[in-house]
Order: C-alpha cells, then sequence, then structure tokens
C-alpha cells in the first residue's frame, strides 16, 4: 500500500471510531467536554488525511484508478458517518441525512457503472465544493457542541448558531444534488450510458 492510499484508509479506520467516541457518554459516562477534546483533533485529522492523501498521489506520482474511487469512497464513508452521528443528535435533519445519503449511493453506483465502460470517475469540482460544505457544516456542529459542554456561550446564541448549522446543511445538501446532476451529465456523455 502506497503512502496515499494508507492516509485514505487511515480515514476509514478514524470515522467509526469518531462515531464511537461521539457516543462515549451515554454508555461508559465519560464527560462530554472530555469526548469533545478528543473528537476534535479526530475530526480535523480525518479531513487533514484527504488533503495529504492527494498531496503525496501527485507529488511521488501514485495517483491510480484504484486511489481514484478509493479517496471517494472514504470521503462519502467519513462524511456520511459523522453526518449520521449528528442526525441521530438533531443537529442534521433527517431530509437531508436522506437526499446526501442516496445521493452517494446514487454517485457509487454510476462510478461502478462506469467502470464498466473502462471509465474511472474522479472527484470534480462539484463534488469537492459539496465535500467542502459538508465540513463546514460538521465543523460548526462541533463548535456548537464545544460551546455548549463548556458553557461558553448563552443559550440563545447556541440555539441561533444550531438554526444556522441547519441552513448550512441544507446549502450542502442542494450541492450534493447539483454536484450529482453534473456527475451524470458528464459521464452519461462519456460513456454513452443510457
Amino acid at each position: 500500500m502506497n503512502i496515499a492510499n494508507f492516509f485514505t484508509a487511515t480515514r476509514m479506520v478514524a470515522a467509526p471510531l469518531f462515531i464511537c467516541i461521539y457516543y462515549l457518554p451515554q454508555y461508559v459516562g465519560i464527560s462530554e467536554q472530555t469526548v469533545l477534546l478528543i473528537l476534535i483533533p479526530l475530526f480535523i485529522y480525518m479531513e487533514f488525511t484527504d488533503f495529504l492523501d492527494g498531496y503525496y498521489a501527485r507529488k511521488l506520482k501514485q495517483v491510480s484508478d484504484f486511489g481514484k474511487l478509493f479517496d471517494p469512497f472514504a470521503d462519502v464513508f467519513a462524511n456520511l458517518t459523522v453526518l449520521l452521528a449528528f442526525m441521530l443528535s438533531g443537529y442534521v435533519p433527517l431530509l437531508v441525512f436522506i437526499i446526501i445519503l442516496y445521493r452517494e449511493l446514487n454517485i457509487l453506483f454510476l462510478r461502478m457503472l462506469a467502470r464498466g465502460y473502462g471509465i474511472t470517475i474522479g472527484a470534480k469540482k462539484g463534488g469537492k465544493t459539496k465535500t467542502v460544505c459538508y465540513i463546514l457544516a460538521e465543523g460548526f456542529t462541533l463548535l456548537i457542541e464545544l460551546l455548549i459542554a463548556f458553557s461558553l456561550a448563552e443559550k440563545s446564541v447556541t440555539d441561533t448558531m444550531i438554526i444556522i448549522n441547519k441552513v448550512i446543511y441544507w446549502i450542502a445538501a442542494l450541492l450534493s444534488v447539483g454536484s450529482f446532476i453534473d456527475y451524470l451529465v458528464s459521464y452519461r456523455k462519456s460513456s454513452g450510458i443510457n
């Protein structure tokens, strides 16, 4: 396994670790403050590995068809895991989660279909933009949880931030649909998929 794929693989390990740690206070009595002090660096690490795998793949000329599929799959795996945790906690509206989940499953199917035509569907600008929006929304949720857990803001402030956070999640959902349409149109033309 090359170094680029190694970083991608660590993201696949970090995602289930994130959701397990997120629910620790409910099951083993660890404080929410302690959990957040673990989760925030873990979340930053997960997102930073997305930069590192691309950086090393290009720098060391390790770009491969496998990596082009593995990297976006790991992104989806990580983001859906974090979104699931936040949806169960009430931060992500259920409909937003369903839209994003269906979008990601359809992209996965499209990628498998395209492989049958010998085409590898790598990440596109629209897909990267929606991923950045996912990260911003998820990071904002962690910020809200941090403010609440450490009593660093008034309830009226965090309530307003929660509303803003939901709006960001809705924007992410709309961007995800838009990027899916872009992928569909682009690769339908290039592959002859009907």
